[in-house]
């Protein structure tokens, strides 16, 4: 029994409420440890209890545990609906082997080893309806298994090596028992009490070959009773009174009576069925041998009786058909005569047929199946005056014997609907469609497996016709000797303005073929018209598509598997105006974007056509990767099913993508430090060389300037008029000082050099830099370029040679961010402001010049 604690809802609720404090966490841990012992002592237990696991159950709940070598009952889920455990070495099932499958609703352990079951095994199965125990090895049976089951329907007892069912009786609760199958070679006997509980019954199987003892009335009490199937091969033999009352308690009008398993060698194993006779209607003889003295005694008992049906399946008859003894037996009532798999051991010198025409003449429906069969006379068939259902399947009819049987295409049959000559080896579809012809009220034809390899150009066919099955046969190409409608000239002059609706119902009247079977063929098209077609089999051909729906208006179920269809679409579908249901598996689909999406969709049943074969048949063959994936299970990219989308998307996706990049990067001036470190990057170069040049030639430096002063052009005035006369040219004649060198890219820079040369030149060659800061100067379009590399060089590397001077009031906001570092150095470093006030210009120079000389006074 699969445990499912761990899942409960209330084991489950505590972690949901647990607080996140100090005292909810130890809690947590609690209960995680005793989760974590409680799984180790579960799979403990399941190791301890060495049962083994079964996990083939489908989504139904359906649990097919067969054949699997299996000797304890295996555990599977307690949602289990139906177990089957057949076919197995199970010994013994114990109580708790089955608790808890209160949903289980079928269990299956016939053909096992059982010999052992708890009293109490099955208690816990309430619902269970249907339980197979049979072939195993129970020799007692106990009333207490079956206590608790009061929904059981169906109940299979058969060949188990009991010798009686057991006092009390098993079936006291059972009320709901409808099918029951018991007994076996062991039983030995039938006491009345032993079915008490058992009221009436669809089917009853006794298995009682060696029965000795049986109390009449024993399945007297047992009303309705559907079906009886009886194996009483000893007692027809040894005990006949035993069996006739066995017989007389099962036999109804309306019950159906199969006796198998007979041996019946002489006259006296007939004598149990003389008293019965009269009471049964439908009587089957299943793997039952007779001799020429038993059938003409069974022959003779059946003489004027109202017997309604007679079938013998599996008959070997060990005579020569010399019953002239019954050929006055009058079997008027009978409709229905079936013999299938008939054995004559003698047939070289067993009767001619026509000899028990008393047996065909009279039937309403008559089966002749797998007897070896090659001839029935057409003085049989002339005589069989209200044959309506005819079957002389799986014999050896040739094309010249059914030509015999049908008279040449004289009258015969007249009355007959139903024609079924399938698995014989016939031909000629000519000569059939000529033979069928004469057959005015036939509907149904069935020549299927059969040796037809072609169709002749044109054929005559009953306009009654409406089922042609040709299936399993060898043909490679259809033509229009195919049995179709009467088509409109056939009809004489048609009515100026009859509506369709009136010709479709003219053509019901006069005969249209419904539905044809051309399945398992070789066929590659099919191409003609049916207007009132409304089922068409084409499984198993070589189709490579759909056949055009518009040749069939009126056509509703369409089969075409195990073809080589690669897809079909939805216009395909809709050419079929009235289709309904589609089986189209087990085909070679190329599994594209467009057939996937369109085939889940019809499977799912969103679609007016009904796809009614499982989803599991459609599987991919093609591309490679997804050969043998079911198509329902098929996941396709988008790249491969819209790749112009994808592309669109990818393309419109990254242009969008590359302009925030470059708007987030023109946001924060990435491109402005590229640059500028581009541009460093190069004049640093020429500088190198420079230096390397002169060390190379020994030439004396450059002289250096005091300072490198970096000002916007609107500032220039101020530049010239104030700062150039004040460092260059000292006027103060009480304190002499020695003039100062200053750099300016008007004066100084060399023309005809790039402009990154000159900075880097004039850097080199400056000790200070200056800063003259205004609006202007961080507003400056052209000065900015020479500033900003300025700044970018100064800074970088390490810009500890800069003199700060505000030509206004300038804070650090006012200066852009791409100036990281001057703006740092704002913060930082104290800087000069001019004064408005011209008492105060001299400290200002003072200071200005004393920076200036700092440096070149410690030299």
């Amino acid at each position: 029994m699969e445990k499912k604690t761990f899942y409960s809802p209330t084991f489950c609720r505590p972690f949901h409420l647990i607080s996140p404090d100090t005292k909810g966490m130890k809690h947590l841990g609690i209960l995680a440890l005793f989760f974590f012992l409680s799984l180790i002592q579960d799979q403990t237990a399941n190791r301890d209890d060495g049962r083994p696991t079964c996990s083939r159950c489908d989504l139904h709940h359906s649990c097919n545990c067969s054949f699997s070598g299996f000797t304890h009952v295996p555990m599977v889920t307690d949602q289990a609906l139906s177990l089957d455990l057949s076919l197995n070495n199970i010994t013994m099932v114990t109580q708790d082997d089955l608790m808890g499958h209160s949903w289980l609703r079928l269990l299956d352990l016939h053909g096992n080893r059982l010999a052992e079951i708890h009293p109490s095994a099955f208690d816990s199965l309430w619902s269970l309806e249907e339980l197979d125990l049979s072939d195993n090895q129970l020799k007692f049976l106990n009333s207490k298994w079956f206590n608790k089951l009061e929904l059981l329907e169906h109940l299979n007892l058969i060949h188990n090596p009991y010798s009686f069912l057991g006092s009390p009786s098993l079936f006291l609760g059972l009320s709901s028992l409808r099918r029951l199958m018991f007994g076996g070679p062991d039983l030995k006997e039938l006491k009345r009490e032993d079915l008490s509980g058992v009221t009436h019954l669809e089917e009853l199987t006794v298995s009682a070959n060696n029965l000795d003892r049986y109390d009449s009335g024993t399945f007297g009490d047992i009303w309705p009773l559907g079906h009886v199937t009886l194996s009483l091969h000893g007692p027809f033999l040894t005990n006949p009174a035993l069996a006739a009352a066995v017989l007389n308690d099962v036999s109804y009008p309306d019950t159906r009576l199969t006796l198998s398993d007979l041996h019946l060698p002489h006259y006296v194993s007939v004598q149990p069925l003389k008293d019965a006779i009269n009471m049964i209607r439908y009587l089957s003889l299943r793997n039952a041998s007779l001799s020429d003295e038993a059938c003409a005694f069974l022959l003779g008992l059946l003489d004027g009786v109202p017997l309604r049906s007679l079938s013998l399946e599996g008959l070997t008859l060990t005579g020569q058909g010399r019953w002239v003894t019954a050929n006055r037996t009058d079997l008027s009532s009978m409709d229905e005569f079936s013999a299938s798999d008939v054995t004559i051991l003698d047939i070289l010198t067993f009767a001619k047929v026509s000899e028990i025409q008393y047996l065909l003449q009279h039937q309403k429906k008559l089966s002749i199946i797998n007897s070896k069969m090659f001839l029935l006379s057409c003085y049989l068939t002339q005589m069989m005056v209200n044959t309506l259902y005819l079957d002389v399947s799986d014999n050896l009819l040739t094309d010249l014997t059914l030509s015999y049987m049908l008279c040449d295409g004289d009258e015969t049959l007249q009355e007959l609907r139903v024609l079924n000559i399938s698995g014989n080896l016939l031909k000629s579809l000519s000569m059939l469609s000529r033979l069928v012809t004469k057959l005015t009220k036939l509907t149904q034809l069935d020549v299927s497996r059969t040796g037809y390899s072609s169709m002749p150009p044109s054929c005559s066919w009953p306009s009654t016709m409406r089922y042609l099955n040709i299936s399993r046969a060898k043909l490679t190409i259809v033509t229009p000797c195919l049995p179709k409608s009467l088509e409109v000239q056939d009809l004489g002059q048609r009515p100026e303005n009859l509506p369709t609706e009136k010709m479709l119902y003219i053509y019901l009247l006069l005969g249209s073929l419904k539905v044809l079977d051309l399945s398992y063929n070789d066929l590659k098209e099919f191409v003609l018209t049916f207007p009132i077609l409304r089922e068409l089999h084409l499984s198993g051909n070589k189709f490579l598509r759909l056949p055009a729906g518009g040749q069939y208006p009126n056509l509703q179920t369409l089969m075409i598997q195990s073809n080589t269809l690669n897809s079909f679409s939805l216009s395909d579908l809709q050419s079929y105006r009235r289709l309904q249901n589609l089986e189209a598996g087990h085909n070679k689909f190329v599994c594209s974007c467009g057939f996937v999406t369109f085939l889940r969709s019809q499977l799912t049943g969103s679609g007016h056509v009904k796809i009614t074969d499982k989803y599991q048949t459609y599987v991919c063959d093609s591309p490679l990767y997804l050969q043998g994936e079911a198509v329902s299970h098929v996941s396709l990219s988008i790249i491969q099913c819209q790749p112009v989308l994808f592309v669109s998307v990818s393309c419109g996706v990254t242009l969008f993508l590359g302009l925030l990049v470059a708007g987030l990067l023109w946001r924060c001036h990435a491109f402005w430090f590229l640059k500028m470190t581009w541009a460093w990057l190069k004049a640093k170069r020429r500088s190198q060389r420079r230096r390397r040049n002169r060390n190379t030639e020994e030439s004396d430096p450059l002289l250096s300037f005091d300072a490198f002063v970096s000002y916007s052009e609107q500032d220039a005035s101020w530049v010239e008029n104030f700062l150039v006369p004040e460092m260059e040219e000292p006027s103060d004649s009480e304190n002499p000082t020695s003039p100062l060198t200053l750099c300016l890219h008007k004066r100084d820079f060399l023309p005809g050099h790039w402009i990154m040369d000159n900075i880097m030149s004039a850097i080199e060659r400056s000790r200070r830099t200056i800063f003259i800061l205004s609006e202007n100067f961080v507003q400056s379009d052209w000065c900015r370029y020479e500033l900003d590399f300025s700044h970018f060089w100064l800074f970088e590397t390490g810009g500890d040679a800069a003199i700060l001077i505000l030509l206004e009031p300038l804070s650090k906001d006012d200066v852009p961010k791409r100036f990281c570092k001057l703006r740092k150095l704002m913060s930082s470093t104290t800087y000069l402001e001019w004064p408005e006030d011209e008492e105060r210009r001299p400290e200002f120079w003072r200071s200005l010049r004393n920076a200036l000389r700092g440096d070149k006074e410690q030299n």
